[in-house]
């Protein structure tokens, strides 16, 4: 019998090989904004390895929303034929590729992790930040310039224009990052959002910035093609979002035409505690999914096939996103396929091993 987890899964005239997804993982590996052979390889193995979908890490819609100098870009037509080849390597081995298209806000201008992920200044190619607030991440953060009208509207225009370059450069898949800490999710915290205008307040006005991006980039990528949204469902602390708030959110893009919620949760602050365990995050899958009528990706410290698969099957997602576990093992999904009964064969090149 064929394990839920490697049943198709068809979301307008897209249909991903299995449930398992690459999750989006920051490379801190491109330059300027350009994507180069490390992505080749990282990306390229994990399409041979057997998911259904492969997610580019969070690639920037402008040079200021970009985490570090060295993030994926899409604010330029010149990013095009670069990102074109990820594509067509992605689907030439049977995989769909998608792209999540991010706005760093105030966690903008920082160095890469394994240099200390310190704040990168003006004299050495630093830029000015902006956020819903003149408030910074944390102490050692840059404090962002509040976004005016302009400002406001500039994002959104971003967005929309990034699209149309990963509709021109052949991806199927489009996922907004709106979890983390990052800009739309900053706007939709009242952690990170103390605005009084239009922007701010209760939760439609703090979900505002995010109904308009989604609504932009709708109205310019096809409908036929996945919308998916990547939300913190909880900020993990009673004065932030709680997953009453991202079921109620759910509803307003689902109403905007998002077809997936990505589930996973915390960034929006330093200092919370987050109980990280196995499939930590998955109830929150499963709540959104019931309650907001949408489909939903389960994503968090899952790493056994019968676990994945047994998400899948109670109907707690609709899609399992790995990331860590891949990084770690690129043929996850050969391996679990064993250990559920199932055979799943790797590309021909490599039959000779099988």
């Amino acid at each position: 019998m064929q394990p839920h987890l490697f049943t198709p899964l068809t979301i307008g005239d897209v249909t991903l090989r299995n449930r398992i997804g690459m999750s989006p993982m920051c490379q801190y590996s491109a330059n300027d904004g350009f994507p180069g052979d490390w992505h080749v390889m990282h990306l390229g193995a994990r399409a041979a390895g057997g998911v259904g979908l492969v997610i580019l890490e969070a690639t920037a819609v402008s040079p200021e929303g970009r985490i570090s100098p060295f993030d994926l870009g899409i604010w330029s037509d010149d990013h095009i034929p670069a990102l074109a080849r990820l594509v067509r390597l992605i689907e030439s081995l049977g995989a769909v590729a998608g792209i999540q298209l991010a706005h760093a806000g105030r966690k903008a201008s920082m160095g890469r992790p394994w240099e200390g992920s310190k704040r990168v200044p003006p004299e050495a190619g630093g830029w000015s930040v902006v956020g819903p607030t003149a408030e910074p991440f944390a102490p050692g953060y840059p404090t962002p310039t509040p976004l005016d009208a302009r400002g406001i509207a500039k994002v959104v225009d971003d967005f929309a224009a990034a699209t149309r370059r990963a509709l021109a450069a052949g991806f199927r898949w489009v996922e907004l990052h709106a979890a983390h800490g990052y800009l739309l999710h900053n706007f939709l915290s009242p952690i990170g959002n103390t605005r009084s205008d239009a922007y701010g307040g209760d939760l439609h006005g703090r979900a505002r910035l995010l109904r308009e991006v989604t609504a932009a980039v709708r109205a310019v990528w096809p409908t036929h093609f996945p919308l998916a949204v990547r939300l913190s469902c909880t900020d993990w602390t009673p004065a932030g979002l709680t997953i009453a708030d991202t079921v109620e959110v759910a509803r307003m893009l689902r109403a905007e035409g998002v077809d997936l919620i990505d589930c996973s949760s915390g960034g929006i602050a330093p200092g919370i505690t987050i109980p990280v365990g196995e499939g930590y995050q998955v109830p929150f899958a499963a709540q959104v999914r019931r309650e907001a009528h949408i489909a939903t990706a389960a994503v968090g410290m899952i790493t056994r096939p019968e676990h994945a698969d047994a998400i899948v099957r109670n109907g707690d997602a609709d899609l399992v996103l790995l990331g860590r576990e891949l990084l770690r093992d690129p043929n996850w999904p050969l391996r679990a396929a064993r250990a559920l009964g199932y055979e799943l064969a790797p590309p021909p090149q490599y039959l000779r091993a099988w």
